[in-house]
């Protein structure tokens, strides 16, 4: 079963908590804190695997947690990390973030994406012992690992993709110039999924073909199959529109060109952009007078007109040949580029509430949303550090600190980040 798209929950391990310990040794008095620090959470890891083809695996299994780090211990040990979940997905997956839609990787490399962060293994008691604070019995917990719902949607690695209502030769074309067996018959809807082959034009040179299953007119709007497929279009550097030139299941090879290319509009104005070479199929049942009309219209509307005989290989040399002259001159693959998740999907859950707790004059402030702010700001970056200090201020943290009584020169901690209070 082909599927190409999945919704899946992704969590980070959470870190583990800081130790509260004393040195305890004979015949040494006040050995003092020697708490270790937790582990650090272990994160969600995504990498290609060439092996697989669809994301038919997430259909079943939907929410996926990396392991969580382990608790400090005395004798200044630090807890155990989390290990990583490595997901493996196919080449050319695209990671979107639900809520916002943002794109979060395009996987069309063999780097790895870390998609979640293992939260930070909370610091033991011995980070906190100062002239004046030389016995904390207090430690810090670690910070939870980020939490994602997330899209997954396959978006196939072509050069080329085969245009075309069912039955008009594309699955013959491809094999004819290619390695791949697609399903060839007689009726509508034989290809049923995408269909990639590799053209070889000599040594060291070949492109990638794919066959995309059988659009019709409302494909954009949900009918038929080519809804399902049109993404698979996306990131093809040019397309090969065929048609049937005799017209033998009693269609207009040109109002189905039209109404083609109009889909392609209305799922994405660029695709109608995209260059094409139209082919001309079933010359062996089309009559001369056929045959000119449609030349004389394509050629009118600018586009490249070729003609076969697929299921004996007439003219495919030639489209083979114009195909490989064209993507000389073109771009490479489409690469979605990486975008930021706005902050302001973090910011609107901020009625979520937050807790302040006082150890020794240490105010430490918790919160979910505050969190996952704080993962995404750059601390050394002053515009940043601006903004989360106005988040602070507009949730009423900062008025809440001083209605408990902090005073200047107390330590705020929230989380990984630690800092004095000043009025």
């Amino acid at each position: 079963m082909f599927v190409d798209t999945a919704k899946i929950l992704i969590r980070a391990g959470d870190g583990g908590n800081g130790a509260v310990a004393f040195h305890r040794e004979k015949y040494v008095a006040s050995g003092g804190p020697d708490g270790g620090d937790g582990g650090r959470g272990g994160n969600i890891v995504f990498q290609v695997d060439d092996n697989l083809s669809t994301l038919a695996d997430f259909r079943y299994k939907r929410k996926y947690c990396a392991q969580n780090g382990a608790k400090g211990e005395a004798g200044h040990r630090n807890g155990k990390k989390g290990e990583d979940l490595i997901i493996r997905v196919p080449r050319g997956t695209v990671i979107r973030e639900c809520e916002s839609g943002t794109i979060m990787a395009d996987l069309s490399s063999d780097e790895p994406f870390v998609a979640a962060k293992g939260g930070r293994g909370g610091w033991g008691n011995k980070h906190f012992a100062t002239a004046t604070r030389q016995t904390p019995r207090f430690a810090k917990s670690g910070t939870p690992g980020e939490e994602w719902e997330i899209q997954l949607e396959l978006k196939l690695l072509a050069d080329v993709g085969l245009l075309g209502f069912p039955n008009v030769g594309k699955s013959t074309l491809i094999s004819v110039v290619s390695e791949a067996k697609p399903i060839i018959a007689d009726y509508h809807f034989t290809t049923i999924i995408p269909v990639l082959g590799v053209v070889s034009m000599g040594m060291g040179d070949s492109f990638v073909m794919a066959d995309i299953p059988g659009l019709i007119e409302g494909a954009s709007e949900g009918v038929g199959l080519g809804h399902e497929f049109l993404r698979h279009v996306e990131r093809c550097r040019m397309l090969v529109h065929i048609l049937d030139a005799a017209g033998s299941e009693g269609r207009d090879p040109i109002e189905d060109f039209e109404a083609i290319n109009s889909e392609l509009r209305k799922f994405n104005e660029e695709l109608s952009e995209r260059p094409q070479i139209v082919v001309a199929n079933k010359i062996d049942l089309a009559t001369d007078e056929q045959l000119l009309r449609l030349k004389n219209y394509i050629e009118e509307k600018g586009y490249p007109f070729y003609t076969m005989c697929a299921p004996i290989s007439e003219g495919t040399r030639d489209i083979v040949n114009a195909v490989a002259a064209m993507l000389k001159t073109l771009p490479p693959i489409k690469r979605y580029e990486e975008e930021q998740i706005p902050m302001e999907i973090f910011e609107k859950k901020k009625d979520t509430g937050y807790t302040i707790t006082v150890r020794d004059n240490v105010y430490f402030v918790e919160s979910p949303w505050l969190l996952k702010i704080l993962q995404r700001t750059d601390l050394d970056d002053y515009e940043s550090l601006q903004y989360f200090q106005r988040v602070l201020q507009s949730s009423g943290i900062l008025d809440d600190l001083r209605n408990r009584g902090i005073e200047e020169g107390d330590t705020v901690s929230i989380y990984d980040l630690e800092f004095e209070f000043f009025n």
